[in-house]
């Protein structure tokens, strides 16, 4: 049943609201007969005319610069094995996905019926003034060694094969790394690989590149190790082929080994052959899903080793992301006729000296570590990094203008990285981020109305995703009828607070309530009868310990959600006031709107903890705020109330806390427009500042603003995130889509996590 729940999900995803994952976007206007007129006919002339005069013009005039060909024939993919180009053609929509999301490239994917070398190369090459760089994916071994080499050599444009080098750039930069910790030098270490297809090759060339001997290096494949003998080893292969016998065994190679490179199948490293290896062995077990070794099993079995995998679980991950997205950003940035090796190792250098950074506390909250240092257990940055776009482009642009291959040189470095910046803003890392420092710590998350199809699905979701661990609350009977539909087979608790079955935990709830509200005119028999309410049930099961968070509101308004919250939660200490913020996913990056849903007209007093409150939430995100307080005036320009409440909360704000970074009372244009703001009111603490949070005058203004980004933009919105409850408590709008639940429910765990870790905090000062 969870197999065909996945099935039936990942085929919903692929296939709706509209089939695939990429589409072409106009970046001009074409509201009017004249945008159209210059589009196309008869405007587009004189740029095809100027293009003819001189073709590197097309650079200047068309998109060519920012496209990239994904291109496969689908006779290798993902494991799948030889499925056919339009089997294929998922896979490559998702990497123009990658593409797009790391780097902000642009793709087509390409699929080529033509498993004949020829053939797929003349079709490339026929294609490839269309492109500014071409990824081969996906292209069975050995053919696409030779694909690669011609294509490479025949065309003026950068051609890389991923599969190849992807992986032999990261995992190179992670030996380096790995080298320097365990005390080794690179031409005398012994290197077992256990593969021989093209990933395993590439790699093996690149360590080569960086200094290992040739003839320090034994490599196996399916049928053994590799020797001078075999008859049935490509031209690539028979290099590291030695003169031993084919029956010498991966247990005889092993012993003293240096480096284990695994590319090949799962638990074929066992615990001995990881014992007879070499003092601080290095373990890069990259097979997946399983890898050579389990994880668990080699760090017990040798405390002394520096192991990577393939896997976002362990640590030091050897993801191709961390390598083709900035590859091809920085080819293409300087116009590269290819991406030569001069540039690959560019690349490794970049990828080994980041791991030795100081790591952004952004990265840190992300992978829910204290502080990530250069050591054993992070020897390569984390596929998160914002700094990866920064570091690994501009090294690669370098390493082409210096071997003469890139035709654009880049002349302002500093300009260069704050276009690399601009580009950060254009997807939903935020949320990846969010969903991925939740992981790290799951918590017991409620759900008050599971007996809804969506509700039950977002918590299906946080559970198989290791967000957090269910609790659902609603009518058992229907419960476990949308299980069975949803193929939602996982033991998770079920409480119906209406039933007798709850009759003693409902009693002792109410009475705990009663206790505590006896003396504001709470009967205990009200509270009796409450407790047989879903939210106020779930709210006392987090007070009482047994749940750790709660997210509600799916079918309810939200005033009406809020009021039971006050009453069994209320505010946390030293906080006279509640509030919200929601995040929204814009192109220039996360933005916070408070307050969303609560407070229909603050005073200055009360937009003056707003903006602290939403500062603090902005730094749970390992962000630093940069606070505009909106209004229709800039500056004093108005008298009216609305304004003069605004200047005067950020006058409180300067006076207090002057070390945050906040103003106003300022229009929402000059706000977002750094290059305006500074022009005009140079004097402002937002000047030269980009703005990643706004507080608006009243409730109106911020729910009608943030609604209007959802719906005409189709921003996502993660929130409203409830600001000043005691405990972790967090409210979805009416309707509340999945993917919005789920992301609440992130929030609401990462909440419990930091109020968990205050809490622990105080202890230990008490």
């Amino acid at each position: 049943m969870k197999r065909n729940s996945k099935r039936r999900e990942a085929l919903l995803y692929h296939a709706k609201p509209q089939p695939g994952k990429i589409a072409v976007v106009p970046t001009k206007k074409y509201a009017t007969q004249r945008d159209l007129s210059l589009a196309y006919s008869p405007g587009v002339a004189e740029p095809c005319l100027e293009i003819a005069k001189d073709v590197n013009n097309v650079y200047k005039y068309t998109a060519k610069g920012n496209l990239v060909a994904v291109i496969t024939n689908g006779t290798a993919v993902l494991g799948l094995g030889d499925i056919g180009p339009e089997a294929s053609k998922p896979v490559m929509e998702g990497k123009g996905l990658l593409f797009k999301i790391f780097a902000d490239i642009d793709v087509f994917d390409i699929e080529i019926d033509a498993k004949n070398i020829d053939e797929f190369v003349e079709t490339v090459k026929n294609i490839s003034p269309t492109f500014g760089g071409i990824n081969l994916e996906d292209i069975k071994a050995p053919e696409s060694f030779e694909i690669e080499r011609r294509l490479v050599e025949e065309l003026n444009i950068p051609v890389m094969h991923d599969d190849q080098h992807g992986t032999a750039i990261i995992s190179s930069a992670a030996l380096l790394n790995a080298l320097e910790l365990a005390d080794k030098k690179i031409e005398a270490v012994k290197i077992v690989v256990s593969g021989a297809g093209s990933a395993a090759l590439a790699c093996a060339n690149l360590y080569v590149a960086l200094g290992v001997k040739v003839e320090h290096i034994i490599m196996f494949d399916k049928d053994g190790v590799l020797t001078t003998d075999r008859t049935d080893l490509s031209a690539l292969q028979l290099r590291y082929a030695k003169d031993i016998k084919n029956d010498y065994s991966l247990e005889q190679a092993m012993k003293g080994a240096d480096i284990f490179l695994g590319l090949s199948a799962g638990n074929i490293l066992t615990p001995e052959m990881l014992l007879a290896m070499a003092d601080n062995p290095i373990v890069f077990a990259m097979a997946n899903p399983i890898p050579e070794i389990d994880y668990e099993l080699a760090v017990a079995t040798r405390k002394d080793i520096i192991m990577a995998t393939g896997r976002s679980d362990h640590p030091n991950q050897v993801n191709n992301v961390l390598g083709f997205p900035y590859i091809f950003r920085g080819a293409l940035d300087v116009r590269a006729t290819k991406i030569n090796e001069e540039m690959k190792m560019a690349a490794v250098k970049a990828l080994a000296a980041l791991a030795k950074e100081s790591v952004p506390e952004q990265v840190n909250i992300a992978y829910g570590e204290t502080k990530l240092i250069f050591g054993r257990d992070y020897i390569i940055p984390k596929p998160f990094d914002p700094r990866l776009i920064t570091h690994v482009a501009p090294a690669v642009a370098k390493a082409a203008m210096d071997s003469g291959v890139a035709l654009h040189p880049i002349q302002d470095w500093e300009k260069y990285e704050e276009e690399l910046l601009e580009r950060l803003g254009s997807d939903n890392k935020m949320v990846r981020l969010l969903l991925n420092r939740a992981k790290t710590e799951p918590k017991r998350v409620v759900f008050a109305e599971a007996d809804h199809l969506d509700v039950l699905k977002a918590a299906q979701i946080v559970l198989e995703e290791g967000i957090g661990f269910p609790i659902l609350l609603g009518n058992k009977e229907v419960i476990l009828e949308l299980k069975e539909e949803l193929g939602f087979d996982a033991e998770v608790p079920i409480y119906d607070p209406k039933t007798k079955e709850e009759d003693e935990r409902r009693l002792h709830y109410a009475e705990m309530f009663w206790k505590a509200r006896q003396r504001r005119g709470v009967s205990l028999l009200d509270a009796q009868k409450w407790m047989r309410e879903r939210n106020y049930f779930a709210a006392m099961m987090v007070n009482e310990g047994e749940a750790d968070a709660l997210v509600t509101g799916y079918s309810r308004s939200y005033p009406s959600v809020v009021k039971p919250m006050m009453q069994l939660i209320g505010k946390a200490p030293g906080i006279s006031i509640i509030a919200t913020t929601n995040m929204m996913m814009t192109n220039r990056g996360p933005m916070f709107l408070s307050d969303t849903a609560i407070n229909p007209n603050p005073t200055s007093d009360d937009l003056a903890k707003i903006a602290l409150m939403t500062a603090k939430t902005v730094r749970m995100f390992g962000l630093e705020p940069v606070i505009a307080m909106v209004s229709f005036s800039n500056f004093g320009s108005s008298t009216d109330p609305s304004a003069t409440k605004v200047r005067e909360a950020v006058a409180y704000l300067h006076k207090y806390y002057p070390d945050l970074i906040v103003d106003g009372e300022i229009q929402a244009d000059f706000a977002l427009n750094s290059e305006m703001l500074k022009a005009k009111f140079p004097f402002s603490k937002l000047a030269g500042k980009k703005v990643n949070t706004l507080l608006f005058p009243n409730l109106e203004a911020a729910n009608i603003n943030y609604k209007l980004l959802k719906e005409l933009y189709k921003v996502d919105s993660v929130g409203p995130i409830m600001l000043g409850m005691e405990k972790p408590v967090h409210i979805f709008q009416l309707g509340a889509s999945v993917e919005e639940m789920v992301n609440m429910a992130a929030v609401a765990v990462v909440d419990a996590q930091e109020k968990h870790k205050r809490l622990k905090n105080f202890h230990v000062k008490i």
